[in-house]
């Protein structure tokens, strides 16, 4: 186990004892909280993060004493700033890492996201899904939970068709071609992307080749409302809470934005990429 599912594990092991201290069930727990009683598992059994929020709303269900929520919040805090391997946090289960992001994104009304690399994981088909967790298993040895990981993609996907969330999504004609799957999967995966430059909540660009750029993307970043940065990189994933760093990647951000195309210049660039992974299914 890597520290920080150890630490993570020793947090959930205090929040149980809480909710049977209070001599609540887990169900019990969650109908309290309005949640699903499968957060309150995930959380006991270190497959979820709890955020500050969790906490804070765990011990006022528990009526716990306020220095002993205060402890435990000041260990989430510690968990949520560190800027913990790749390779642990895969070592955690790749179903694990994708229940975080989702609960994450749960508390997110606007995603500006920029991503040079990769279709954008809100995106993502079901089997291009599956090519790119293969090669995360391989990469970091994270366990085979391939299956489990897709599923809870695909759950994350639902907040597309959330009106009250707005999307901004900017990826550059790289991330496009990158043969990361077949070309079969990738023309299904172009296609989802047609399909997806229609929802009315959902701005979508394409930086074209032939496009000047204001910088090099080297890598891509999420911003989540205007509170915090995430930024992979191959071997960390930075989380930025710093108003300077969030400034900054919305400047950069911004600055892309200026540079992509959109709408019917967008879908013109992906029908010609899709048009070059046709012919090569065919061949």
């Amino acid at each position: 186990m890597s520290e920080f599912q150890q630490v993570r594990a020793e947090l959930g092991i205090q929040l149980r004892q809480l909710r049977e201290a209070a001599q609540l069930s887990g169900k019990e727990l969650a109908e309290r909280l309005r949640w699903q009683p499968s957060k309150v598992s995930r959380i006991e059994n270190a497959r979820q993060t709890a955020t500050e929020d969790d906490i804070t709303l765990w011990g006022q269900a528990v009526e716990a004493a306020p220095e002993v929520v205060e402890e435990l919040l000041e260990q989430a805090s510690a968990l949520l700033e560190r800027q913990d391997s790749w390779r642990q946090r895969h070592r955690s289960g790749l179903a694990a890492l994708q229940e975080d992001i989702r609960e994450l994104e749960s508390r997110t009304t606007m995603f500006r996201v920029v991503e040079p690399g990769v279709i954008i994981g809100l995106l993502q088909t079901t089997e291009y899904a599956r090519s790119i967790f293969t090669r995360i298993k391989r990469l970091y040895n994270a366990p085979d939970e391939i299956d489990a990981a897709i599923r809870v993609r695909m759950r994350r996907q639902e907040i597309l068709y959330d009106q009250s969330r707005r999307f901004r999504f900017i990826m550059s004609e790289a991330a496009l071609r990158y043969r990361l799957a077949p070309p079969d999967v990738m023309c299904g995966q172009l296609d989802r992307l047609l399909a997806v430059t229609t929802l009315p909540n959902v701005e979508f660009g394409v930086l074209p080749f032939e496009t000047p750029l204001p910088s090099a993307p080297i890598n891509g970043f999420w911003i989540y409302d205007e509170s915090q940065v995430a930024v992979p990189t191959r071997t960390r994933d930075l989380i930025l809470r710093d108003p300077e760093d969030v400034t900054f990647y919305e400047r950069a951000f911004e600055e892309f934005h200026e540079a992509a195309a959109f709408r019917e210049d967008a879908r013109a660039v992906i029908v010609r990429v899709l048009e070059d992974f046709t012919k090569q299914s065919s061949d």
